[in-house]
């Protein structure tokens, strides 16, 4: 009895001072610890690769729209393609991870993700809209698993009480590589299509298109090319040819890249931060699929990302088509603009990460989601110009929403986190059932009175930041993070 006590005792003294050793660290511990910065700076190298793909790809629902002649609804399977793949192949991708390592993992996505660049070139020569669709999609069975890895690997370099912050500073690399994809986008591919010299000849052509509203314009110019394609059969098949060569330049470029630093990391030494000895078995996870669906936090955090995902790629998908029709600008010009968006972005994630050293990371997520809500308010009801600015302002609201929805439903998972990575990375599938659903809106009739249906289909948008808006305040008053 006597040696109990006192061994209860020795206990409880041991884990007061473990207590206060936490209190003490949590409060002086580094981000980023010296041993780090060279893993950090290798794997934050990934961060960008995704950012591009994103961001080079969203155009190509417009430009397919007008090169395939199909309609938005159909040109937006674009988006179901790109982001199935994360659906479809993050939670392999985390069993893959955990049975050989997170270098595995990098090393496996890089080189899925050059192969499905390098698909563009068969799927250009074929002119198949179909094979465009199959290559994007392997393209993001790479990116699932380099985010599965990328995302979970930078948590776990260094102290828990900082991941939020170590993740937000990697992830703000995230929009360097998305800038670079617009300005491509922009510069090499919408600015060179031919189908675009098109729509701006029967602009010259026809000047009473200036006295019409840009959403009559851009039915006339569409009508004008279908025409066009009936009665110039073999010049349309042409300009077709010509495009597509044209969209598939940046992709064969980015697989170049990609494949060099698929050699770097074979070659690099990275530090082992979870152990592969016990690989999940069949009962194992299900265990942890359990733990995880019982854990509110993530539940609810898996959740939010999904509907995160969905509002920003709708919001930056869809800018092109509210610049065109609302505003009147050129495919081109409509890009710049996405350019401007995401400028502020890459700002706002740097001064936002600062924040999270201030402002509790739930907080700080229920305000920005909701002045994005009332932003995208004013995309809905004023639109031209201004409505235009609103659109383009939500991008400062939604920097920081990924990674800290990441960090605050991934904390305090333990051994589960590769598992519970993988959920949060699936949850991006959300990127690929909303925009179909956004395209078929702006096909159809206005749901607002006389507002243009390409304003009122961003209540989608709106919906998804109520959502993330609840969360952050879940985040804040239920789960004190």
């Amino acid at each position: 009895m006597d040696t109990q006590h006192t061994a209860d005792n020795k206990t409880l003294e041991t884990a007061t001072t473990r207590s206060q050793d936490s209190n003490s660290t949590s409060k002086s511990v580094k981000v980023l610890e010296a041993k780090y910065i060279l893993p950090f700076i290798l794997v934050g190298m990934l961060f960008p690769l995704w950012g591009f793909a994103n961001d080079v790809t969203n155009p190509l629902v417009k430009a397919f729209k007008d090169i395939f002649l199909i309609s938005n609804a159909q040109s937006s399977l674009v988006q179901f393609a790109f982001y199935l793949g994360y659906g479809i192949m993050a939670i392999p991708a985390a069993i893959f991870i955990r049975r050989f390592s997170y270098k595995s993992g990098i090393v496996l996505g890089l080189a899925l993700y050059a192969t499905g660049a390098t698909l563009f070139i068969p799927a250009s020569i074929y002119m198949e809209f179909t094979y465009f669709l199959a290559a994007l999609w392997i393209l993001t069975c790479g990116l699932a698993l380099l985010e599965t890895t990328a995302n979970p690997y930078v948590l776990s370099m260094g102290h828990p009480d900082t991941a939020t912050q170590r993740l937000n500073l990697a992830q703000a690399f995230n929009p360097i590589g998305s800038l670079a994809g617009m300005f491509v986008a922009s510069s090499y591919i919408l600015s060179e299509l031919q189908v675009e010299e098109f729509r701006e000849q029967e602009r010259a052509a026809n000047p009473e298109y200036a006295e019409m509203l840009p959403s009559a314009v851009d039915g006339k110019l569409t009508e004008a090319l279908s025409n066009y394609a009936v009665t110039n059969p073999v010049e349309h098949q042409a300009m077709q040819a010509a495009d597509l060569i044209t969209v598939r330049g940046p992709y064969i470029a980015i697989a170049v890249i990609v494949s060099v630093l698929l050699l770097v990391f074979l070659f690099s030494k990275l530090p082992k931060t979870i152990s592969n000895d016990n690989p999940l078995t069949v009962n194992e996870l299900k265990q942890t699929f359990l733990r995880l669906i019982g854990n509110g936090r993530y539940r609810e955090g898996v959740i939010a990302q999904a509907f995160y995902v969905g509002a920003q790629i709708m919001c930056w998908t869809f800018v092109i088509h509210y610049g065109m029709t609302s505003v009147g600008l050129t495919a081109s010009e409509a890009q710049q603009y996405n350019m401007v968006a995401m400028g502020i972005f890459l700002c706002s994630r740097f001064i936002c990460t600062f924040l999270l050293g201030f402002i509790r990371p739930g907080n700080l997520l229920m305000v920005l989601a909701l002045g994005g809500g009332v932003l995208t308010l004013g995309t809905i009801f004023i639109g031209g110009m201004l409505g235009l600015y609103c659109l383009i302002a939500t991008s400062a609201c939604m920097s920081l929403m990924f990674p800290t929805i990441y960090g605050i439903a991934l904390k305090d998972t333990g051994d589960d986190a590769s598992l519970a990575s993988a959920g949060l990375v699936m949850a991006i599938v959300g990127g690929a059932l909303m925009p179909p659903l956004q395209g078929t809106m702006i096909d159809g009739d206005s749901i607002i009175g006389s507002i243009p249906s390409v304003q009122t289909s961003f209540v989608l948008p709106l919906i998804c930041f109520a959502v993330i808006c609840f969360y952050g305040y879940r985040a804040k008053h239920k789960y004190m993070v």
